[in-house]
């Protein structure tokens, strides 16, 4: 949710006076869906910190528009385009339960169940050869990630098999350079010896990361 403060106007603190009118709340529920899809980038040192009651309360509105609508929180990759780890993407329940907590009045719940704040998150680098786009493999690989390099506000990558057939690999809508964000799938996608990877539209600096295939 790192754009969630673009465009908005910090809440006036008029939520005082609101009826509790759910038995959802943030100690026992919110807070769970928060902790490991948002503290990411909304840590205390961020320009909209959500790690407290108190730091998301004022923001509870805007929160729910975020992620009724998909904005929040931001991950890049259009849906059905590949399976990959990391992804924050919110479930429809979750997103349910966020807006019946809204609208509901936000409550805070009991503070003691609360769970620990997440670590700090570490981003491993992901060894392997890397094929600078458009390129051609020279033998038998497995992708595992794609890592954009630069603005990319709609891209389409996919393999070219030596047989004519077109594999989709991933698709990055309204993707900021800014999230320096790498792309790994959950698992390997083997491609033959001879497959061709190209992206549209270009030029856009982005690299494959691939690792080699058993027997490869």
């Amino acid at each position: 949710m790192r754009a969630l403060a673009a465009g908005l106007v910090l809440p006036v603190l008029a939520f005082a006076h609101e009826p509790i009118t759910t038995k959802i709340t943030w100690s026992r529920e919110v807070v769970r869906v928060v902790y490991p899809r948002c503290a990411g980038c909304h840590s205390d040192n961020s320009p909209v910190p959500l790690m407290t009651y108190e730091q998301a309360r004022p923001w509870a509105k805007a929160i729910k528009d975020e992620v009724l609508n998909r904005r929040m929180p931001p991950w890049g990759a259009v849906k059905g385009y590949g399976e990959f780890k990391s992804d924050p993407s919110l479930t429809q329940e979750q997103i349910g339960l966020i807006a019946q907590w809204v609208e509901g009045g936000a409550p805070e719940g009991d503070p003691k169940l609360t769970p620990p704040r997440p670590p700090p998150g570490k981003t491993k680098p992901i060894s392997g050869v890397r094929i600078p786009l458009p390129g051609k493999l020279d033998h038998a690989i497995s992708l595992v990630a794609i890592e954009p390099l630069a603005e990319a506000a709609d891209v389409r990558v996919f393999a070219v098999l030596p047989d004519g057939h077109v594999e989709a690999l991933i698709r990055l809508y309204n993707y900021k350079a800014a999230w320096k964000r790498s792309f790994e799938y959950v698992r390997p996608v083997a491609l033959p010896k001879g497959t061709r990877i190209e992206y549209d539209p270009g030029p856009i600096p982005i690299t494959v990361i691939a690792t080699r295939s058993p027997g490869g």
